[in-house]
């Protein structure tokens, strides 16, 4: 359930660092009864933008499959260790 605090609540920087991370959940922050802005530990920070750099990686090869630019696995592998420089 997202937590919900009025911007005066920042003062308590110490509790407010120990919602966010207890909670691991972000953080929505009001001023004058509206919506104002979100604040969220580090660590789930840096998760949520892995999980988005994963999410876009795998949209960007499905497109590239959608438009038939395909490529087969040992014709893959032949091309990296040609571009690494490796011979088996």
């Amino acid at each position: 359930m997202p937590r919900i605090i009025p911007i005066r609540d920042l003062r308590d920087t110490g509790r407010l660092s120990e919602m966010c991370n207890e909670s691991r959940e972000p953080i929505f922050i009001t001023k004058n009864g509206y919506g104002d802005m979100v604040i969220m530990s580090m660590a789930v920070y840096e998760e949520r933008m892995a999980q988005l750099d994963i999410r876009d990686k795998i949209l960007a090869g499905k497109a590239q499959a959608d438009a038939g630019n395909l490529v087969d696995g040992p014709s893959a592998m032949e091309e990296i260790r040609k571009q690494h420089g490796i011979s088996i």
